[in-house]
């Protein structure tokens, strides 16, 4: 899968959260990116697999004075930290004041990222957490590097609002113009809605119904439980187990399904022994997915093709009813309701026994501070 952004255009939906419980309860083996412009909050609010604090400096700062040389993909170890429970992190700059240096090393750092997943030493997926994104934001720079952009947003009409104008912007700077090319270019674009469990699904497929009819180049992959318990427990501000929360059970619903659908098609062979990577930063970039440059992925299974209306559509979405409605022919079908169990052969549970910590699935994140975001 290589490189997975998660980012939101407005508001407070979850990104954070979001992105440390999907590298928690990925399928395979996830490094943690705080990418976000603004700053990182992990480590105020998490700790160190040895129980101190995570040191500040070693991450995306650290990253940054690496990557102005160049940087190969196996290099992003030596800028990572355990968290508590295993799961490897990049913590995030201290303040926005930081991120102007680097404001040309984001292309870099994205085909670094998108790298690693193909490296003989070492190789994981890389799930970035891009927080808000604008016109202006740095990290525009990474998704074009990207095997998905996960964009985040509640089931709330103003935010559905802006999540498929952002859509729209995005699909036309990564894929560009021409009707269908969101269909089949990468990254793919695609929404998490967080919401209520109850009536989940048809919540979602209107919402899809609402981004296919408006020709965004985005659709609903996944539903995330709106469970304030559970971003408090993983957060570390309430006890209890977050494994066991709505919150991470339909998170883990998510990551099976994505994996599941895109995982196979959308991630390179691994590179083979002996054959070292150029350093990124210092000579061309490869195209994404190690195809040709400019050239799109083919469509992958189970991603439909949206059915395009005659005129784009421009009213405001309505808050979605309990009712719902059936999803429009060739829509995708609509993501089980939060909690809902997964496929046969889905992953093991979150933190489920004798798993390697950094492998997969078994990862923790184990937060201690700060609030969720």
């Amino acid at each position: 899968m290589a490189l997975i952004a998660v980012a939101a255009d407005k508001g407070a939906p979850g990104v954070t959260t979001t992105a440390v419980a999907l590298a928690a309860v990925w399928p395979r083996r996830a490094l943690l990116a705080e990418a976000d412009p603004a700053g990182g909050d992990l480590v105020y609010r998490s700790v160190g697999q040895n129980g101190n604090s995570l040191d500040p400096n070693t991450g995306m700062l650290s990253l940054a004075a690496t990557a102005r040389r160049g940087i190969a993909a196996e290099q992003l170890w030596d800028h990572a930290q355990p968290m508590s429970g295993g799961l490897d992190v990049i913590v995030g700059l201290g303040n926005s004041d930081q991120s102007a240096g680097l404001t040309r090393l984001w292309p870099t750092l994205g085909g670094a990222f998108a790298a690693l997943a193909e490296s003989p030493h070492g190789g994981a997926d890389v799930i970035a957490d891009c927080g808000r994104v604008g016109v202006e934001s740095g990290t525009l720079e990474l998704f074009s590097h990207a095997s998905l952009v996960l964009l985040v947003a509640r089931a709330l009409p103003e935010q559905i609002a802006r999540v498929r104008d952002r859509a729209s912007s995005l699909s036309a700077r990564l894929h560009g113009t021409q009707r269908g090319a969101a269909a089949l270019g990468t990254p793919l674009i695609g929404v998490l809605l967080v919401t209520e469990p109850s009536g989940a699904a048809k919540v979602a497929a209107q919402v899809n119904d609402m981004l296919t009819a408006s020709q965004s180049g985005a659709r609903v992959l996944g539903v995330i439980a709106d469970d304030v318990a559970g971003a408090e427990q993983l957060a570390g501000r309430r006890r209890g187990r977050a494994e066991k929360s709505m919150l991470v059970r339909s998170i883990r619903k998510v990551a099976s399904d994505l994996h599941q659908h895109f995982g196979s098609s959308l991630l390179a062979e691994p590179a083979s022994a002996g054959a070292p990577q150029a350093p990124y930063g210092g000579g061309a970039p490869q195209a994404p997915y190690g195809g040709a440059a400019g050239q799109g992925a083919p469509q992958q299974p189970g991603h439909a093709a949206p059915q395009h209306a005659q005129q784009p559509h421009t009213q405001q979405p309505q808050a979605p009813d309990q009712q719902g409605r059936p999803a429009a022919p060739g829509a995708p079908a609509a993501p089980a309701a939060p909690g809902q169990p997964g496929a046969p052969g889905q992953h093991p549970a979150y933190g489920a026994p004798g798993a390697t910590p950094g492998q997969g699935p078994a990862q923790g994140p184990g937060p201690r501070h700060g609030a969720a975001r």
